[in-house]
């Protein structure tokens, strides 16, 4: 079965490209140092910047952080899977050039359903765009071949993304705080945690 081989090459260090619910991303195991630094090599990307993960159910993020707040559980009851990305406390398994020396990671349960599917298989992936840094992200499969194809091991073909903004991004480590707004506006987070007791930070 193809998932199982696209596993196996995940372990051995290989290199992704996959769909996303906005656009192609590239996937590695986020444990493996060796491939990380190969990711940033890649994208042509220095250190110092912390990289996003995906998972494809809820279980995997167990494994990933150190501490689910209350009030990140009722975001992921309200929004995940989808377009939220959830910085966590990170667990001690990351190589530093996942969380940049930060001591958090970014989480997102993804919502598109090849890529789910494929995560449950090889276990959390990087999530970070199928481009050369500075570039404009990419939407189709072709696209990413044209660009950076030779790099990478396999491309999994899953048509045309939707594009659009990108994840809306909530540090979830002390409070609920606002990094980036996207898809899922302010308003829909006030209104979400207000509902259960919380509150977002100014």
């Amino acid at each position: 079965m193809w998932l199982s081989r696209v596993a196996r090459l995940v372990q051995a260090g290989g290199v992704l490209a996959v769909p996303t619910e906005t656009y192609y991303g590239l996937g590695i195991n986020p444990f493996d140092g060796a491939a990380v630094a190969r990711l940033l090599s890649i994208k042509g990307r220095p250190d110092g910047k912390p990289i996003l993960i995906l998972i494809g159910e809820q279980a995997q993020l167990q494994d990933l952080v150190t501490d689910v707040s209350s009030a990140a559980r009722v975001l992921m009851e309200a929004f995940w899977p989808g377009p939220l990305t959830l910085v966590f406390p990170a667990g001690a398994r990351f190589p530093t050039s996942i969380t940049a020396g930060t001591g958090t990671v970014g989480i997102r349960h993804t919502s598109h359903p090849a890529l789910a599917e494929l995560l449950r298989y090889t276990g959390p992936l990087t999530g970070t765009s199928a481009n050369y840094s500075g570039q404009p992200p990419v939407q189709t499969a072709a696209a990413v071949e044209r660009t950076i194809g030779a790099l990478v091991d396999v491309i999994v073909d899953g048509g045309t993304t939707p594009g659009g903004l990108p994840s809306t991004v909530l540090s979830v480590c002390d409070g609920v705080r606002m990094v980036r707004e996207g898809p899922i506006n302010r308003a829909m987070i006030q209104q979400a945690l207000v509902a259960r007791g919380f509150h977002l930070k100014l």
